[in-house]
């Protein structure tokens, strides 16, 4: 018993080195992996002020990069094709200068344009889900799904019951769900998916019983995509809940925008799903049940857009500045969440000031009440230099939405803050035509329909306790 007594005498000494150390590697890290000098300087300052605490929470919270081999599948089967000369429109129509911006993003994300593709809005959980689900039914061949949430709700069973069935009718089905997102609902959805016997997987799984996967506790994915027999393919930021069906009255209802999405570009999507399923399972999808040669089924030029704290860190940050600075005449933004960094401040005040109409289209009443109040924090700094901010009545709008000169438009799972930007995994659409941009405004149109705009006097004249409050949540504004 006596090493036990020597261990019970020197074991502060033991608990003090071993802090020593966690602080120095933390440090260490956040020195040359931090690229903001101020989020390193508050990092280290709390790693030495908070003793054990600190470097934990900077492992979870701290560390937004992971590794993962790349495939070499689904898209590099599609013919690399550069830029389409006219873009699908005439040169006299006003988006010759669009092809600065779609050269700049095939650099950022090394993906190809592909011509001849189809994208049709489905607006809320009523049109969504009917269509999804009427696809699911039809499947000979496969069904890949990767989703945020994935409720076991009345909607959640639909969804669950009609991929049992294509299980049973022999198709090869694969569904991905985030692992945070499997808890937005208890019992989980994956106990009926289970039963079902319907494979499935949860993207970066995380417990107490397993210590070593708390670094990736904060990095989610976030993107929806279904693709059905490599044809047809369903995206946006519509997540699987009921409260999306609004006819149904639910108790949290949420508007929200998805699109049916046919043509090449569904290559890109399905080599997406299978890149995150390889991560997840280390099964890799190939051949001609999940690639299929695809034909051309309409005239939007289109290119998916992976994003996420891996090799493509960064790539839609990029893609929005380069959206914002060859903006020539106007820019609209549809987002539930806006809390934009210091680069894309400066990228919206730019364009406002060369003449560019900005609209910024948010929630009245935002699902957060604190992502809210850092928002607010941040408006002033928009509305100063001329850009327009609008507030939609409720419910809660989840949609996401980008459109640049009637011409460019960005979709997909991404919100306009830290986390979609440099801690999610995402999935946008860049897709260039007049005609499918002009959808997509008068989509807008509809909900800007009884919606006020914000004035820098009324952000002004927010109280002192309201702007203490909403100062301070913008603090957290990284983590949000």
């Amino acid at each position: 018993m006596d090493w036990l007594n020597k261990i019970s005498q020197f074991w502060p000494h033991l608990a003090a080195g071993f802090d020593l150390l966690a602080s120095l590697l933390a440090s260490a890290h956040a020195l040359l992996h931090k690229r903001d000098t101020r989020a390193a300087t508050l990092w280290i300052g709390f790693i030495w002020l908070m003793p054990a605490v600190g470097p934990l929470l900077y492992l979870a919270l701290g560390v937004n990069r992971i590794r993962r081999r790349a495939r070499t599948l689904g898209v590099h089967k599609t013919t690399r094709r550069g830029i389409p000369g006219d873009l699908g429109e005439p040169e006299h129509e006003g988006a010759e200068h669009l092809k600065l911006l779609a050269r700049v993003v095939g650099r950022v994300v090394a993906q190809p344009l592909t011509p001849g593709n189809r994208l049709q809005p489905l607006v809320n959980g009523d049109e969504a889900f009917p269509a999804m689900l009427a696809a699911i039914e039809s499947a000979k061949h496969s069904i890949s799904l990767v989703t945020y949430i994935f409720d076991n709700d009345a909607s959640g069973k639909q969804f669950a019951d009609a991929l049992g069935r294509a299980v049973k009718r022999g198709v090869a089905v694969r569904v991905l769900i985030d692992a945070a997102g499997t808890r937005y609902s208890w019992p989980p959805i994956t106990y009926k998916l289970k039963h079902a016997q319907v494979p499935f997987a949860k993207f970066l799984p995380s417990s107490l019983l397993a210590p070593w996967r708390v670094a990736t506790i904060n990095l989610r994915n976030h993107r929806k995509i279904l693709v059905v027999d490599g044809q047809t393919a369903f995206t946006g930021g519509m997540n699987i809940r009921h409260g999306n069906v609004l006819a149904a009255s639910p108790r949290h209802p949420v508007q929200d925008l998805h699109f049916r999405v046919e043509g090449p570009v569904v290559t890109q999507l399905q080599d997406a799903f299978a890149n995150d399923w390889t991560f997840a399972t280390g099964e890799i999808l190939d051949g001609k049940i999940w690639f299929p040669k695809l034909k051309e089924s309409g005239n939007v030029i289109a290119r998916v857009i992976t994003d996420g704290p891996d090799a493509d860190y960064d790539k839609l940050r990029w893609t929005l500045l380069a959206a914002l600075a060859e903006a020539q005449t106007s820019v609209q933004i549809l987002t539930p969440y806006f809390l934009p960094d210091p680069a894309l401040i400066t990228a919206l005040n730019l364009a406002a000031l060369r003449g560019v109409r900005v609209d910024i289209i948010l929630p009245a009443k935002n699902n957060l009440p604190f992502v809210h109040w850092a928002s607010r924090a941040m408006w002033w700094q928009v509305l100063e230099r001329g850009c327009r901010l609008w507030l939609t009545p409720p419910p809660f709008d989840h949609s996401k939405l980008m459109i640049v000169d009637g011409h460019w438009v960005l979709l997909g799972s991404a919100n306009w803050d830290a986390r979609s930007l440099r801690l999610n995994f995402e999935l946008n659409v860049e897709c260039y035509g007049r005609e499918f941009a002009h959808a997509m405004a008068a989509v807008l149109g509809k909900k800007l329909h009884g919606a006020r705009e914000v004035t820098l006097a009324e952000a002004d004249a927010r109280t002192m306790p309201e702007k203490l409050r909403d100062a301070a949540a913008r603090l957290f504004s990284p983590f949000l």
